[in-house]
């Protein structure tokens, strides 16, 4: 895990990476199944990697309720174990990320290009078998009951492919060298043999930008316009994690906020095709006056 500081780190450790670390001090057989989750991931869908953190961040997050809950009313108060309030438990857990909840991943999924229409069906089979052995490789590591099903599994995928936005952030590694050359010796001596090998097996590419996707509540929320009056995009710059929202004209007050989620310069038949996939036919300013 790379954190950018130690509360950084503690913070990744309670939001989800407590079970999710492969590291040498954790349980050996929760690491190798762990292992394998992620060698599935990083070769089908890295995809999965998020879906992972999503799952784990909730399940954290129902311990903590469940824990208050003993705390406040006592572990022989039965309606602290009552199946009801369990799973009410693990609603209110789920609350930061149902916002997002969409279509199951095999059913949003776009048909790539070199499959036939025909055999559609079996291509969203494959996707589903794809799913369902990511998650069980998941179960496997994490989880001692069955907290999420391949349904619920899907959708999150789902949400992160029809929600996500493509970002650039800038090299991690660019600082810290500049924060080695800040120090005095003798600590920057010593800093600079261990950091050395990493800077000469880099090279050039030191600098180079990460480039990835994320997932971002408030703006998976907005609606589509063809003609948008707002735009989501990553700055390079920003190092906060945060997405921006900007205004591409005026926007009135009261008037709603939207982004598009196609490219709006393709033509009317084209950006249809391309909303399909979310399950909507646009009726926007722009499509009505361009419908055949």
């Amino acid at each position: 895990m790379n954190t950018c500081s130690m509360s950084c780190a503690e913070a990744d450790w309670e939001s989800s990476h407590s079970l999710l670390c492969t590291g040498e001090s954790c349980d050996p057989r929760r690491r190798e199944a762990l292992l394998k989750f992620v060698k599935h991931a990083n070769e089908t869908n890295d995809i999965f990697l998020l879906a992972a953190k999503v799952i784990s961040s909730t399940i954290l997050r129902y311990r903590k309720l469940k824990e208050n809950c003993l705390a406040e009313k006592g572990k022989n108060d039965a309606s602290c174990v009552s199946d009801n309030y369990n799973f009410s438990l693990l609603l209110e857990a789920w609350k930061p990320i149902s916002m997002g909840y969409k279509k199951r991943w095999w059913d949003c999924i776009a048909l790539p290009d070199d499959i036939d229409p025909s055999d559609e069906a079996s291509f969203r089979m494959q996707i589903k078998e794809l799913a369902f052995e990511s998650l069980q490789l998941l179960q496997t590591a994490i989880f001692d009951k069955e907290l999420f099903s391949l349904e619920i599994y899907g959708h999150i995928i789902g949400m992160f492919e029809l929600n996500n936005l493509d970002l650039v952030v800038a090299s991690p590694m660019e600082d810290y060298f500049l924060y080695i050359d800040d120090l005095s010796n003798p600590d920057k001596e010593e800093a600079e043999k261990i950091t050395q090998p990493i800077l000469d097996a880099l090279g050039e590419d030191y600098s180079t930008s990460c480039e990835g996707t994320a997932f971002f509540p408030l703006q998976s929320c907005m609606n589509h316009s063809c003609c948008p009056n707002a735009k989501a995009f990553k700055r390079d710059e920003d190092r906060d994690g945060q997405a921006t929202i900007i205004a591409l004209r005026p926007i009135c007050k009261g008037e709603e906020i939207t982004i598009s989620y196609v490219d709006e310069d393709l033509s009317f038949e084209e950006r249809q095709a391309s909303l399909a996939d979310y399950g909507f036919r646009c009726r926007c300013p722009k499509c009505i006056e361009e419908e055949p």
